[in-house]
């Protein structure tokens, strides 16, 4: 199994009805005078995916850095007091900003994000400016522009597929063992490494009473958002955005792989424009899960962004 070589620890607090667990790195303290690095995951994955870059950061960067990493609501070790049957986005905004209040009071952070986690990072840096010293955009290209005659298939379907969720007819599939996991992980991303796939396995899932793994994840998270995504709000948050911004890709397009003939890389670059500071980087033999294929040149690109003039 992959051997760590910064430690990951564990700690959870209460938020919004919910227990949230946050992975931290580093010897700093809670609240440290050192600009805090924060790093958010994206859908079906989990704070303790960082690892890898983590590990791969120079010891100067690191050092009197707080690192830390939620587990968005609904995903890894965050626990909900209530039981939910559909998640919306704009509560990992709210989310963010109780957390950064907690462990960043009166403090800028640097912010990155992954995927999902990249468009909760850009949404929030347009809502929130003042809170954001860099930011830093892995593979978060947002969803294909909608129309408003969408809604009502739109709130229909959102509808539909909560009876389902109800009638057991949405799960998330179990597995015999964390090799098991292991080895979904690795069909779902083939660059990743065995000895890799098995350490995020014990992260990323846990066993249940019956002796299967389960996934540390919602099944409600596969329900369809109930309201659209629209175009025009965005380019309103990502014009808000006062942060340098660097938006890092790889040299496969996901987008493509994602919605076909719905959304192009060329839509994506031309909403970045809206950004008032933001520059490109592009990450080579990569999948989208750039943070696991090349945590090495992905963390150079991070400490490079973060320290310069």
């Amino acid at each position: 199994m992959y051997q760590t070589t910064r430690p990951l620890r564990s700690e959870y607090w209460p938020l919004r009805n919910l227990k949230y667990h946050v992975s931290h790195w580093g010897d700093a303290e809670t609240h440290s005078d050192t600009m805090p690095l924060v790093l958010l995951h994206g859908w079906m994955d989990v704070g303790a995916s960082f690892q890898f870059i983590v590990d791969a950061f120079s010891d100067a960067f690191v050092a009197g850095r707080p690192i830390w990493a939620p587990d968005w609501r609904g995903f890894g070790r965050t626990q909900s007091l209530t039981p939910t049957d559909h998640y919306i986005f704009a509560d990992y905004l709210a989310d963010l900003d109780q957390l950064l209040d907690h462990y960043a009071p009166n403090q800028q952070v640097d912010l990155v994000g992954h995927s999902m986690g990249g468009n909760i990072a850009m949404m929030y840096a347009g809502a929130r400016p003042e809170r954001v010293r860099r930011l830093i955009n892995l593979e978060g290209f947002g969803l294909p522009a909608t129309q408003p005659e969408d809604a009502p298939a739109r709130y229909a379907q959102w509808m539909d597929e909560l009876k389902k969720l109800e009638r057991g007819e949405i799960v998330l599939k179990p597995y015999d063992s964390a090799a098991g996991v292991a080895q979904r992980l690795m069909k779902t991303n083939p660059r990743l490494s065995r000895d890799k796939a098995l350490w995020l396995a014990q992260h990323w899932a846990s066993p249940n009473a019956q002796g299967q793994w389960t996934i540390l994840g919602d099944a409600a998270h596969k329900i369809v958002g109930s309201q659209l995504f629209r175009v025009d709000e965005t380019l309103a948050l990502y014009g808000a955005i006062s942060a340098p911004t660097l938006s890092v890709h790889t040299n496969e397009d996901s987008i493509a792989q994602w919605w076909k003939e719905e959304y192009s890389m060329a839509e994506h670059y031309e909403r970045l424009q809206a950004v008032p500071d933001c520059r490109i980087a592009v990450v080579e033999n990569a999948g989208h899960m750039v943070h696991h294929d090349q945590p090495q040149a992905v963390a150079a690109l991070i400490e490079a962004f973060l320290q310069a003039q």
